[in-house]
């Protein structure tokens, strides 16, 4: 009976062994590898803005066929470390920790590729157990996702208020072009929303957001110059000319 019971025991621990081998990394790594060649129909988030009665507006479209200004624009205003971080900005982190400290306005000190971890793979909360698995998400993709299909798929899922995803729903509605003809301001007034889209218009822009969108323009030629979006953009390399 001794040896039975110890040979259950094994069992049951080999078994819970393998489910959560499966769960927490088979599973999402199957997940991550999925997504690093197509961009999910839905996301949880707009499941939720569907259930809360907006129409869902989202047209995913290859890196080539967004405009080179909204990369740039993003990088300036989101995640100025895009192209040499593993993911996470320790630095940007510590500034947000040190602003709000100060009692200026609220900031975060998320990437790009932590912000893509939420959007695809998790729901919409700031507890501790979602950042646990946006951590591991963002490791996930960091190690398998070259930096160009993480800044696609962000693009592709970011939201843009009023039930548009993605950055050609958003130039769509908002200026009526599709997102390979993005201007550098129409660009950076889409990113300065982004913080809260669904409460600032890029086409409608109060002086927040006029004023941050200028900040962004300026910022952009800079990610340009300095080659900061080199690892998206091959013409922003520093040997594109040569």
């Amino acid at each position: 009976m001794g040896r039975i019971k110890r040979r259950k025991r094994y069992g049951l621990f080999i078994t819970s062994i393998s489910v959560l081998f499966i769960a927490f990394v088979l599973a999402p790594v199957t997940w991550a590898l999925a997504y690093l060649f197509f961009d999910p129909p839905s996301t949880v988030l707009m499941m939720q803005r569907a259930a809360e009665g907006q129409t869902i507006r989202h047209y995913p479209v290859p890196l080539n066929r967004m405009s080179p200004h909204i990369v740039r624009a993003v990088i300036a205003a989101e995640d100025a470390n895009f192209c040499t971080h593993d993911g996470f900005d320790i630095e940007a982190i510590q500034d947000a920790l040190e602003s709000n400290r100060r009692g200026r306005a609220l900031r975060g000190g998320s990437t790009i590729s932590q912000q893509t971890a939420k959007n695809l793979f998790l729901w919409p909360d700031r507890g501790w157990v979602r950042k646990g698995f946006e951590t591991y998400f963002t490791a996930l993709i960091e190690f398998m996702w070259p930096k160009r299909r993480v800044m696609e798929a962000y693009l592709n899922n970011i939201e843009w208020g009023d039930g548009n995803f993605g950055i050609e729903a958003a130039a769509r509605a908002r200026f009526g072009v599709s997102a390979a003809d993005l201007t550098p301001l129409q660009a950076a007034r889409l990113a300065a929303v982004l913080p809260s889209p669904n409460r600032w218009r890029a086409d409608n822009p109060g002086p927040y957001v006029r004023g941050r969108a200028s900040t962004i323009v300026a910022r952009a030629r800079e990610v340009r110059t300095s080659g900061a979006g080199a690892c998206v953009l091959q013409l922003d390399r520093p040997d594109a000319g040569r």
